[in-house]
């Protein structure tokens, strides 16, 4: 056994299974003594790598980028005989003395972390209480040994266990677990559904899902074994607990929050829309025109209603109302409200309850997350006393968002259904071997028709799957916009063109953070000259 300072036992390489059991008897007493640890900052250039990491050599790998630098960074195999990507998180290795380390450490400090005061930082709270508590203990470990502790720790009292290197991964937008012992598959926005080299053994599964659920305040048991839930960080969360109604054992989904929403720009950018109807959704809804945006699952519905959202005039007083929070705004008059679970004698609180008390904040603008029951006979009631309202819905198609608003269990009377504007419906495809999000259609509706007594809409924009482009078509709704304004034809066709070109400037300048994207839209409001001049300014700057 190699020794630290003082001739205390040093951990790094210790195979020696006599000289473990000989610390193992002497601990007691080594930690009267103590020793005073001071931690330094790590540096790789003196410290050396945490990770040790061989590539598989049955794989081509095709990527490899950090999650967590400098704990853990992600590698993309490519199988070729398989045709398929792989991905494996790699974190670093503890030897079996360092595990029983980690074992000790974790029972000693989490009493310390619990009562914490919160008047200190919690990463720094937790470096101070390893290292005094690796002098308790009378241990001398070496700076990357200490941080590779120190990361498990964090890993479990402050992040997601196993499957923390997802949970970092920005590439990451859902995460798959379907049972004991199998490998956790991820949505990577670059590779698809991807199996990973993580998986959860029954007794650390079970804990697992129970621990997300207590962490979002919801309750999960035998008797209770199925849990919805908002995650601390914003993601969403589908539980299901042991056997009962998943065979193959506990399961989970978990939908991951992005603290950085996209904006009409990302969407461009990912040629789910292009600039026109960025530009014709700008207008209609700065004129308080009604949309639902429909699509099937991860179609990216909810995702462009968030980002048209940023095109809300300023000072419009919003009111968003989730089930689990999705939605980010940067508005200054914005009221989010989210649904609850009874709680002991308390009653539920639902879309439907949230939905009639906002009415009477007077909102000019209600974001409902999803239309799904008796709520959306209050929204179109919303809809038919002046608020504008924007929502999501599980459809395909027009036709199909129209069948479901009209049968149950939503019911909504087709005279009611005529006051909506906009529907924007999108898909999850593919264009080649690539699979994208596109917005199919852009449809207005135009009413009942008096002859036959159906719904009339007419496309806006429609998307060509043959070469991946959008075709405009005449609108109505501009139309009514600019009788309402008192514009000309080309009074519109100006206003049309001046915000695709300041879509177009920002796409540009790559300004797609929705704080900066959001404040150029508000400088547009009050001074519209200026922008466009800022704009002419630039595009002379390109030219020369």
């Amino acid at each position: 056994m190699s020794s630290g300072i003082d001739g205390l036992p040093s951990f790094d390489g210790v195979s020696d299974r006599l000289e473990r059991l000989r610390w193992q008897a002497t601990r007691a007493l080594e930690g009267i003594r103590g020793s005073k640890i001071s931690v330094e900052p790590y540096r790789p250039a003196d410290h050396g790598s945490l990770i040790h990491y061989t590539s598989n050599p049955a794989y081509e790998e095709v990527d490899r980028y950090w999650v967590n630098a400098p704990f853990a960074f992600v590698a993309i195999d490519y199988d070729e005989e398989e045709n398929e990507h792989r991905y494996r998180a790699v974190e670093p290795e503890l030897d079996s003395m360092e595990r029983r380390l980690l074992d000790n450490l974790f029972e000693d400090i989490r009493n310390a972390l619990i009562y914490n005061s919160g008047e200190e930082d919690p990463d720094e709270v937790l470096l101070r209480r390893t290292a005094e508590q690796l002098s308790e203990y009378g241990v001398v470990v070496e700076t990357a040994t200490f941080y590779r502790l120190y990361y498990y720790l964090k890993r479990t009292f402050d992040g997601y266990e196993q499957i923390d290197p997802l949970m970092e991964d920005p590439h990451i937008e859902d995460i798959s677990c379907d049972g004991y012992d199998l490998p956790i598959f991820v949505y990577h926005n670059q590779y698809d559904d991807i199996e990973t080299n993580v998986s959860l053994g029954e007794e650390a599964l079970d804990s697992f899902v129970v621990r997300l659920a207590q962490q979002s305040s919801r309750h999960i048991s035998v008797g209770n074994p199925v849990s919805e839930v908002t995650l601390p960080d914003g993601s969403r969360g589908e539980l299901a607990l042991g056997r009962e109604v998943t065979p193959r054992g506990s399961a989970f989904t978990i939908r991951k929050y992005s603290e950085e929403p996209f904006t009409p720009i990302d969407l461009v950018d990912y040629h789910t829309f292009n600039l026109d109807q960025m530009a014709y959704l700008w207008l209609v809804i700065e004129n308080n025109k009604s949309l639902i945006f429909a699509g099937g699952t991860a179609s990216g519905k909810t995702t462009s209603m968030n980002a048209a959202s940023m095109f809300v005039p300023p000072r419009s007083k919003i009111i968003t109302i989730e089930d689990t929070r999705e939605l980010t705004l940067y508005h200054d008059n914005w009221l989010s409200s989210v649904t609850r679970e009874s709680v002991g004698d308390s009653k539920d609180i639902t879309m439907y309850d949230l939905l009639r008390s906002s009415l009477r904040h007077r909102p000019e603008y209600i974001i409902v997350g999803e239309v799904r029951g008796d709520e959306a006979i209050t929204l179109f009631q919303a809809m038919n006393t002046g608020h504008t309202t924007y929502s999501t819905m599980h459809a395909d198609s027009v036709q199909t968002v129209i069948n479901r608003l009209e049968n149950d269990p939503i019911n909504v009377p087709r005279a009611m259904i005529q006051s909506l504007d906009v529907l924007c419906v999108q898909t999850l495809t593919y264009v080649g071997e690539q699979r994208v999000r596109r917005n199919r259609v852009i449809a207005e509706i135009e009413g009942i028709d008096q002859r036959t007594g159906d719904l009339d809409y007419s496309p806006a924009f429609t998307w060509n799957a043959g070469d991946d482009t959008f075709n405009r078509e005449n609108s109505v709704v501009l139309d009514e916009i600019r009788e309402d304004r008192g514009w000309s034809r080309t009074d519109l066709l100006e206003e049309f063109r001046n915000r695709k070109r300041v879509l177009a400037y920002l796409q540009e300048r790559g300004i797609d953070d929705y704080r900066s994207f959001t404040a150029v839209v508000n400088e547009y409001y009050a001074h519209p000259e200026r922008v466009l001049e800022r704009v002419e300014e630039s595009a002379a700057e390109i030219e020369t």
